[in-house]
Order: C-alpha cells, then sequence, then structure tokens
C-alpha cells in the first residue's frame, strides 16, 4: 500500500506541474562553459533565446473559507467503510490555484468564474492560444483563479441537487451571443472574434462544469451568492496574508452577483473589474453600500451585439436590459464619490466580441485595456 501511495502522489505532481508549467518558459543558468564559437564565454551573459519567457517564482493550490457538517450518532469504527453516523463533511469552500511571477510588479489579480464554468476558461482558449492568467503574469500581475463552491476542484457540497444531462449546447450558445443554431448548424454573428470549427465548438462546450448543489436545468438562480462570496472573501483574506497587497476581483457572468458582496464580508478588495455581470448592485443595497465605503473602484465591460437595433441576435435585447443596471449603479456611485466605469467594446473600436471576450481572438486587446484602466484607476 504504501508503494502504490508513492507513486500516485508522484503521478499526481506530475500531472499538476505539466499542466501548470505548459505553455510556459524559463532560463537556466549553467554557468560557465564553452559556447559554440568555442569562446568560453560566461553563458548568463547572453540574452535567452526567448526573452518573452515567463518565469514563475511561485505556484500551488488552497482551498479557502466553507464549513464543516456533522451526521447525528457515533462513529462506529468496527463498520467504518459504510458507516455515516457522527461522520463530518468539509464542504461549501473556494477552491484557488495560483502562479506568482518572478518579475511580480502590480497587485494580485482574482479571477472569479460564470454559470456553467471553471477556472479553465481564464487560462486558456478553445482553441488553444493563450489565456487571460498568462496574460496579466506577464504583465506583473499573480493571478489566484477560482473554482467557486460546489463547482469543479470545490465540489464538495452541503446542498444536494440533481445534476441535469439534458442538452443544452445550443441554448447557451445563443445566450452567450456567440451566434445561434440555424440549419442544424452552429452560426456565428457578423464579425465575430469567437474562434471558429468543430474542434473549436467541441473544446469550448466541454469546458461547461456543472455546479453539484444545484438542478442545472433551472439555471442560476439556485446558486447561493452568500455562500460563494464568503469564500471568495476567505481567499481574498488568504491572498494578502501571503502577499501583503490587497486583491483586484475579476468576474465574469453569474460570478459577477456574489463578486458585489465580497466586499462585505473582507477590506482587501483593491478594485472590481466585472465583465458582463448579469446585474450590478442596487443602489443603496448591502453590496453598494460596502463598495461605496470602502471607496472601491469599479468598471463594467460588456462586448458587442447588444441593443435591440440586432434583431438577428436573439438574446441582444435581453442583454441590453442587464447592461442597463451598469449605468444606473454607476450614475449614482459617482455622483455619491465612487468611481466606475462602463466600457462598451465597440464603442472603443473593439468590435466582434461576445460574452466569452477573454478567450476570443482579440482577447489580448482586451486584457491591454483593461490593464490601462488597472493603470489609471487603481491605487497599486
Amino acid at each position: 500500500m504504501k508503494l502504490n501511495h508513492k507513486w500516485l502522489t508522484l503521478a499526481l505532481s506530475g500531472v499538476l506541474t505539466l499542466s501548470l508549467l505548459a505553455g510556459c518558459a524559463g532560463t537556466q543558468n549553467l554557468g560557465a562553459s564553452a559556447n559554440s564559437s568555442g569562446t568560453g564565454e560566461d553563458q548568463s551573459t547572453q540574452e535567452p533565446a526567448n526573452s518573452d519567457a515567463l518565469t514563475i517564482a511561485e505556484q500551488g493550490m488552497f482551498s479557502a473559507g466553507g464549513t464543516v457538517i456533522s451526521s447525528d450518532g457515533t462513529f462506529d469504527v468496527s463498520n467504518y467503510y459504510t458507516s455515516r453516523e457522527g461522520s463530518t463533511s468539509h464542504v461549501d469552500h473556494a477552491n484557488v490555484l495560483y502562479q506568482i511571477p518572478e518579475d511580480a510588479t502590480g497587485l494580485p489579480m482574482v479571477f472569479l468564474h460564470g454559470y456553467g464554468q471553471s477556472r479553465m476558461g481564464w487560462m486558456t482558449t478553445p482553441d488553444g492560444r493563450e489565456g487571460w492568467s498568462d496574460m496579466f503574469l506577464k504583465m506583473g500581475h499573480s493571478v489566484w483563479l477560482i473554482d467557486q463552491p460546489r463547482r469543479g476542484e470545490a465540489g464538495q457540497t452541503s446542498v444536494a441537487g440533481t445534476i441535469s444531462t439534458e442538452p443544452s449546447d445550443q441554448t447557451w450558445y445563443t445566450q452567450f451571443r456567440i451566434g445561434t443554431y440555424l440549419n442544424d448548424a452552429f452560426t456565428y454573428n457578423e464579425g465575430s472574434q469567437f474562434p471558429q470549427g468543430e474542434d473549436v465548438l467541441d473544446q469550448f462546450f466541454r469546458q461547461m462544469t456543472p455546479d453539484t448543489g444545484m438542478d442545472n436545468a433551472g439555471g442560476d438562480q439556485n446558486i447561493d451568492n452568500e455562500v460563494v462570496a464568503q469564500a471568495v472573501a476567505a481567499a481574498i483574506d488568504e491572498i494578502y496574508e501571503r502577499t501583503g497587497q490587497d486583491s483586484i476581483l475579476v468576474t465574469h457572468s453569474q460570478g459577477g452577483l456574489p463578486g458585489w458582496e465580497v466586499p462585505r464580508y473582507t477590506d482587501h478588495v483593491a478594485a472590481i473589474v466585472a465583465i458582463e455581470p448579469g446585474a450590478a448592485p442596487t443602489v443603496d443595497s448591502e453590496a453598494y453600500n460596502a463598495l461605496l465605503e470602502q471607496k472601491i473602484p469599479v468598471t463594467f465591460y460588456y462586448g458587442d451585439y447588444i441593443g435591440e437595433e440586432f434583431t438577428d441576435v436573439p438574446a441582444a435585447a435581453m442583454w441590453s436590459m442587464m447592461a442597463a443596471t451598469a449605468d444606473t449603479f454607476t450614475e449614482a456611485y459617482n455622483a455619491a464619490d465612487g468611481s466606475s466605469t462602463v466600457v462598451h467594446l465597440p464603442d472603443e473600436g473593439i468590435t466582434g466580441n461576445s460574452h466569452f471576450m477573454f478567450q476570443e481572438l482579440n482577447n489580448d486587446v482586451i486584457a491591454d485595456h483593461i490593464e490601462n484602466w488597472i493603470q489609471e484607476n487603481v491605487d497599486q
């Protein structure tokens, strides 16, 4: 048994290392040795072959927040395999995968995914290009990628639920404003920046991740925003303990709703970047007041194909209504001496983006836009 445990540990360590370091490179200083010209020049004085190499100083994973539930009775060790009396379960936490670059010059960035997703969406794209986590690492930020409670690698839950097997790819594809499904084929909105091809769509749909504490057929109304917010706040507090810095919280879609609540449970949020959140905080709500009290700068980012003029985009009008909440929030927040901006990418000359702008062909352009906002609006 000890031998099997040893090899299992080695195998898991290898998988984690390979997955975290894929696409990243570093250089080794091999000391003085003869180079190809035979001069014996110290190789450490030469430029690395790839000056764009990303060097990670530290990486790892941890869980944050959550609770422990227990069952009645006394645990029966003689019947340990089937006994559940007097047992405990560690549940409802967030799981955090983090990387810290060698040259960390910016604030930590905490990424919180949306409905049906996991941290995978920030790490790569459906066509295998660089994701935002690597991009912001190269800009000097440490990145902290969350699987929210009851999802992905934080799937242990205190709430029983039914994971639906009802097919729904076409529904979400349309809701996400990538395109729609006509004549037995997935179509793309005109000028779409979403990468195309059957293999790409296969990868995109397979990144969908069910929530283990809800009925997925019922949408996101059963997600407990308070549970998620408290776990994310616990992660941000842990990041502060490790780095001595407040964090920039980046949320997406459904993740935006608990994201607004996070400052109720921690005072270590430096800013919030909300990528097409389901809604903005209601003015004078507890979340709104916590944001305002801490003077947290906020920015909203919205892509293309939003508005009633896009008659061929079924979800356009719905997203227009959701985006209007950002305008209401921003007007009140700024009038109360807060700082909020609403960025509609087409107004910036950046077009063709869907709900998944961070996975699209111009995701680097949008990342640069966000970094410029950080430099101009967030105290470092």
